[in-house]
């Protein structure tokens, strides 16, 4: 593997690990607040445990563990082998697929980061203990997502390849997944 594509992947990871573990640490302690204060009705410890739970499965297990995770790993991979000036600079929006992927890979990628900010910007407006109560699902569910990432890096460097598909633009070749 090139010089280049080593420290570009290694780029590419680093950097979505940030930029997953950026929003966990702020986060955090709006998520954890009604933990302390002890604050909540039933009713909204309900919707707290919900949130967790909906967000751990929804966001941590199907968006993150089945989908996000191993393409940025397999992305990463790509990027070892085959690195490019561009791509090196901006590896870890290559890694979460923003550019050089499949043409559905790109609209899945720019549909959801437009919702996200949306989300975060609607959620930054709703009072406590709403906010926190979304928020602690937030944590949860993309704590899940960085774990697994990281979890999943760790097997395929232990492998020597990536499982899941770097979904790539129509016709360019990628390497098998693992079985």
């Amino acid at each position: 593997m090139p010089l280049l594509g080593v420290a570009a992947a290694t780029w590419g990871f680093v950097g979505v690990a940030l930029l997953l573990g950026r929003p966990i640490w702020s986060l955090s302690e709006l998520a954890f607040e009604p933990l302390v204060r002890l604050d909540l009705s039933l009713w909204q410890w309900g919707l707290y445990g919900l949130s967790v739970v909906l967000m751990a499965y929804s966001e941590g297990y199907k968006g993150f563990q089945r989908g996000f995770s191993p393409r940025v790993v397999a992305r990463a991979f790509h990027l070892a082998r085959h690195p490019t000036l561009t791509r090196a600079l901006l590896a870890p929006f290559f890694c979460i697929g923003l550019f050089h992927a499949s043409k559905k890979r790109l609209i899945v990628s720019w549909t959801l980061l437009t919702m996200i900010v949306a989300l975060v910007l609607t959620v930054r407006l709703l009072p406590y203990p709403y906010r926190n109560i979304i928020d602690a699902g937030v944590v949860v569910g993309l704590g899940w997502g960085l774990l697994a990432t990281i979890l999943m890096a760790a097997r395929a460097l232990h492998r020597g390849c990536a499982e899941g598909s770097p979904e790539l633009p129509d016709g360019e070749a990628a390497p098998p997944p693992v079985a």
